[in-house]
This record gives C-alpha cells, structure tokens and sequence, in this order.
C-alpha cells in the first residue's frame, strides 16, 4: 500500500484542508478536490493496477453521479513490475498530475557497500566529504521549534531555487498526523544547515521534502548527501525494501523543472524509472473541454 492509499494520509489532507472529503471504495481512498468553475474532480493515487476492480468503470460511473463530480482521475504506482497499460473506459490523461511517473530508486536489499558502489562517484565523494567536514545527521523531535528550523531552511531554498513551498501549518500537520514520518537535520557545530522530511512505511520510504541553507560557508559541506544517506541507512535498518527519491524528469524531458533536483537524485542511483501513470474518466465532457480551454488560454 502506498502512502496516498493510507487512512493516515487521508486524515492529514482533511487537516490541512487540502481535500472537500475522502471516500472509501472498494478498498481504494478517493480524494474530492475543487477543480475550476465551482466544479470538484475525484483523484485515487498510488492506487496499484491489480488492485483496481473488474467492474471499476460501473462504480466511478455511480461515484460520479453522487458527487455530482467533473471527472474521475486515477494514478496506478509500481516500483518493481511497472508496464503501460490501459483501463477499460479511460483516457489516459490526466487533469492534474499529483505522482510524478519518473523517479529514482534505490533497492534496499542491496547491502550497504552494494548501495554506494552503485552511486555515482560524486554522490559517494559528497557523502565522504560531508562526514569528512564534521556535519552530524540527527533525529529531530518534532516540535513547533524544530518544524520552524525546517520551514526557514525550506522558505531559503524556495527563493534560492525558484519553486513554491507550502505553509508553516502544511508541514506541522504533515509531521503531526504521519505516524511514519521523520524529521532529520544536519547540524555543523551547533547549527542547522538542512533538513529533511522522511516517511518510512512498511516496505516503502520516501524522500519527502528537502531543505537547506543558502548561506556560502556552508554550501560545500555538502550536508543534504550525508542527510540522504542517514535516511538510507534508518530504512534499512527497518527492514524496508525500497527507498524512493519521489519524482525525476525522465530521460527525454531535458528542459523540465525537475532537471536540477533530479541531477541531485541520481547521484544516489543509476537512472530515473518509470512508476506511475495517470487514467482519467470525464463525468461531464462539455464542462470539461470548456475549463480546459479557459487553461490553455491563461498559458
């Protein structure tokens, strides 16, 4: 099961008033969300293909109807035995993607010198150097002080790195209602230089969010490798099977805004795969091709 498949998840996106409501059906979670136009598109991700019923179609059909929603959006996940495929009835498309289809991923049934024999010799370099120049990994508590240490780390790497962030509520939330997620900092003599939200499930952990300071002096300590090997080694630890770095530019996608985070990400592992594609079923086509048009417009 996948992290936006789990109750836990669900409850922190009520929370944090990401979602109108979640449903239950048919052993898949579906978020309600406003769309445009006064209108609501229903979203199922990380949902695994052969989890998905025979008689699916039928069921959103109905789903639809009684939400009164504009489409039906779901995004399968599969690490491991990834293949295109099609759903009866849907496009495939999508309306807003929320699960990056490229990532890259370590397998964690590799043994430690295994995992860096396959890093790049900068990623393994970086890891050295950091450990070199003194930087320590720890375990935050995750307290308002420690969640504000990482929301100014993050608000520096937003503006240095020209992306939008979410708010000091969205993480403290994020932290709060996730059993399974971590809050990691590297320190260099006593201060904070970044930072790290992890999640570790049952046989998956994910690198979340990223954060780290823009201050010179401290730019070639290289802390976020050393911060990303800590979390390697604490899901092995756990027994867990598979460390995703959540979401690259695939291989022809050279202009995307992914390219810079994913040059970091591959240093870690050998290329970005393919994990996740997106299904759309349109409840009401006129509307539809209508806001689809007003968005074209706004580009």
């Amino acid at each position: 099961m996948s992290i936006w498949q789990t109750k836990s998840w669900q409850e922190m996106l009520q929370k944090s008033g990401q979602v109108e409501k979640t449903i239950y059906l048919k052993n898949i979670f579906i978020e309600k969300r406003k769309v445009s136009l006064g209108e609501f598109g229903l979203f199922a991700l990380g949902v695994d293909y052969k989890d998905i019923p025979k008689d699916f179609l039928d069921e959103i059909k109905n789903l639809c109807r009684v939400e009164n929603a504009l489409f039906f959006q779901i995004e399968t996940l599969d690490y491991k035995h990834f293949e295109e495929k099609d759903l009866d009835g849907f496009e495939k498309k999508y309306y807003k993607k929320f699960i990056t289809p490229f990532t890259a991923i370590i397998d964690l049934e590799k043994s430690e010198d295994e995992i860096l024999a396959d890093m790049k010799q900068k990623g393994r370099y970086n890891i050295r150097l950091a450990e070199k120049k003194g930087v320590k990994i720890m375990e935050a508590e995750k307290t308002e002080k420690n969640i504000k240490i990482f929301y100014d780390l993050m608000m520096e790497t937003t503006s240095r790195d020209n992306f939008f962030g979410n708010t000091f509520d969205y993480y403290k939330i994020f932290l709060d209602e996730l059993p399974y997620s971590k809050l990691l900092f590297a320190d260099f003599e006593g201060k904070i230089i970044s930072a790290g939200i992890f999640v570790f499930l049952e046989n998956e952990a994910i690198y979340y969010y990223g954060a780290s300071t823009s201050e010179k002096q401290y730019r070639n300590l290289m802390a976020p490798y050393l911060l990303q090997w800590k979390a390697i080694q604490i899901a092995k630890e756990k027994g867990i099977k598979i460390y995703d770095f959540l979401g690259t530019a695939g291989e022809t996608e050279k202009n995307s805004p992914l390219a810079g985070v994913t040059d970091f990400k591959l240093k870690f592992t050998k290329q970005s795969q393919k994990v996740s594609e997106s299904f759309l079923f349109i409840n009401k086509k006129f509307k539809y091709k209508f806001i689809e048009f007003l968005k074209k417009l706004k580009k």
